[in-house]
């Protein structure tokens, strides 16, 4: 008998080195998070250095921003608010816009979590970690797109409204995309038409594309900045960089910059700032 416990308890060692660790308790003191799956677990992982950027940095997107923020403030004062889907063209600083909330509003226990397009179906499951906790919890999905046969997409279109179980209070999505409908559109499915009279009903693959993007209750479009908006975007970090003026150098070469990228935007006029910034150190040393 003695010989058959010991053997059963080497065999139940070695079964117990196979099974994946249980879970680490989040660390709630944290501002960020990311939204991590290993060994079969997900889990919240604190983000010790959380990109810092002010609301008053965001240039050019004025009217966005107010809406963001009243809707942001609305939440974490308890009152109704909406989930939102931020879209438009790249580097006009829509991700930037959600990062800076927790920057304005951390102290006020606003929270946010990066979950990436993959992890969207354990939506339910971080909804249950969150549910209780006293912070109110941003969740973020950047640059979200998909393609037809994503599970995420299902999980999230669920999440938003379709689900029997209702969302924790505590938490908001908020969604940036660079296409409204966040699902590619095919010239074939504009033929998917019914005709009834003179009444045109589109077709059910139409209806799908767009019922995901409706679940979002605010919206908000992002547009490319013309030029002056540019070297509007472009002076501003320039005197972060402690170059005040914008010298006609200077703004020849932004533009410079500009066209080569190929685009005006926030994330090029900050990527020329840091750039002539540094090498205008150089020359000084």
């Amino acid at each position: 008998m003695q010989s058959l416990i010991l053997r059963a308890e080497s065999l139940l060692s070695r079964l117990e080195a196979l099974l994946p660790p249980a879970p680490v308790a989040p660390d709630w003191t944290a501002q960020a998070y990311r939204w991590r799956r290993q060994n079969g677990h997900g889990q919240l992982q604190a983000v010790l250095q959380p990109h810092r950027i002010a609301l008053c940095d965001l240039c050019g997107v004025d009217a966005q921003k107010e809406l963001l923020v009243r809707n942001t403030r609305q939440f974490l004062q308890h009152l109704p608010a909406n989930n939102a889907l931020l879209t438009g063209a790249r580097g006009t600083g829509k991700s930037s816009l959600v990062k800076a909330l927790l920057t304005e509003y951390a102290p006020d226990g606003l929270r946010l979590i990066e979950v990436s397009k993959a992890d969207l179906v354990d939506l339910v499951e971080i909804a249950d970690v969150l549910r209780g906790r006293r912070e109110r919890f941003i969740l973020f999905c950047d640059d979200l797109s998909f393609d037809a046969d994503d599970p995420g997409y299902k999980a999230l279109k669920v999440a938003l409204d379709g689900s029997v179980a209702a969302m924790a209070d505590n938490l908001l999505i908020y969604a940036t995309s660079n296409r409204r409908h966040l699902m590619p559109e095919f010239m074939s499915e504009n033929l998917i038409t019914q005709y009834v009279g003179d009444e045109i009903r589109p077709g059910d693959a139409i209806e799908e594309k767009i019922s995901l993007s409706e679940r979002f209750g605010l919206w908000l479009s992002f547009y490319p900045f013309d030029q002056d908006a540019y070297l509007d975007i472009v002076r501003h970090w320039l005197k972060t960089f402690g170059i005040i003026q914008l010298s006609p150098q200077a703004r020849r070469a932004a533009l410079q910059f500009a066209l080569g990228r190929g685009s005006r935007s926030g994330r090029v006029a900050w990527q020329f700032a840091r750039d002539w910034a540094g090498r205008q150190g150089l020359r000084q040393a």
